[in-house]
């Protein structure tokens, strides 16, 4: 009698995602001040990428899609609606894309103009995430354009036709791997001491993605590194960061695009500094090993 073979549960042996690993990447793009459709290009070109290497997410720097560096031009509607037709664009692109794209943009919400993070995959925009510490000392105005994550007052948003959560307190649990467990967070909110991330990692999160532009001073490479080992190790969590790079304005400032990406204090990749090209790093994350640690 001929033995029927049973069908193959999950994904193949030999993927990583069926030994407790996922794989993430983050980007780096080349932004034009000002310019969504731009932008958006640059996005989906490395969102690309990011899928042809079967990652599952990937984080693209703060205000990705309109630039960080416009100042007072964040204030003007046609920057505001660029900006939200951009990413109308991207969640239908979306939809022949595996991964989850992290990105940022300025959001109208509550009579207010938030600096935000946008999580969107196969055509859904699954939430909104309001900055919650703006700096504004030194080189820093953003209390200047944006309101904080604290004043919003909304915690559901209409965007795009779709019924989306907003707040800072959001997590994104995914249904089919197995521990994984988003938060996202934007810059500012990791140099602070007590960072939202760590709460999100107390109630479970165990991928953390930082959407940030800090711009570059003397030692500040370094410590981005020990900020992110420290909050990776702290939370036992991934943590994701990537910062803007070229493209943006210099007109008193300098931009490195560092891409990082930690696990509970080791550092599995790191972007070259100062590139003059897009780029995209990837790693493989021990979701197992974080769960066993916790």
């Amino acid at each position: 009698m001929a033995r029927t073979r049973r069908p193959t549960q999950g994904p193949p042996f030999d993927s990583i995602y069926r030994h407790g690993f996922v794989r993430v990447a983050v980007a780096t793009p080349r932004v034009e001040v000002a310019s969504p459709t731009h932008n958006l290009a640059q996005t989906l070109a490395l969102a690309h990428r990011a899928a042809g290497r079967h990652a599952v997410l990937a984080v693209f720097p703060e205000l990705g899609l309109s630039a960080y560096s416009n100042e007072d031009l964040f204030q003007q509607d046609a920057l505001q609606d660029a900006s939200l037709q951009a990413l109308a664009e991207l969640v239908l692109a979306s939809r022949d894309l595996a991964p989850a794209l992290a990105v940022g943009l300025p959001l109208r919400a509550d009579d207010r103009l938030f600096n935000c993070g946008v999580l969107v995959h196969r055509g859904r925009i699954l939430g909104v995430v309001p900055k919650s510490y703006l700096p504004n000392y030194r080189e820093f105005y953003e209390k200047r354009q944006f309101a904080p994550a604290a004043q919003a007052l909304s915690t559901r948003l209409r965007l795009l036709g779709q019924d989306v959560p907003f707040g800072n307190q959001l997590l994104f649990a995914a249904t089919n791997v197995p521990g994984f467990v988003l938060h996202l967070e934007i810059c500012e909110d990791l140099w602070v001491p007590l960072p939202p991330s760590t709460l999100a990692s107390l109630a479970g999160a165990t991928v953390i993605a930082n959407l940030s532009a800090s711009d570059i001073t003397v030692g500040k490479a370094d410590y981005r590194r020990l900020l992110c080992a420290s909050q990776s190790a702290k939370c036992v969590s991934a943590y994701l960061y990537s910062g803007a790079g070229p493209g943006e304005s210099t007109t008193d400032l300098a931009w490195d695009g560092h891409a990082l990406a930690y696990e509970n204090g080791e550092r599995l990749a790191e972007s070259q500094r100062f590139p003059l090209e897009p780029g995209l790093i990837a790693a493989d994350i021990d979701l197992d090993r974080l769960r066993q640690e916790r």
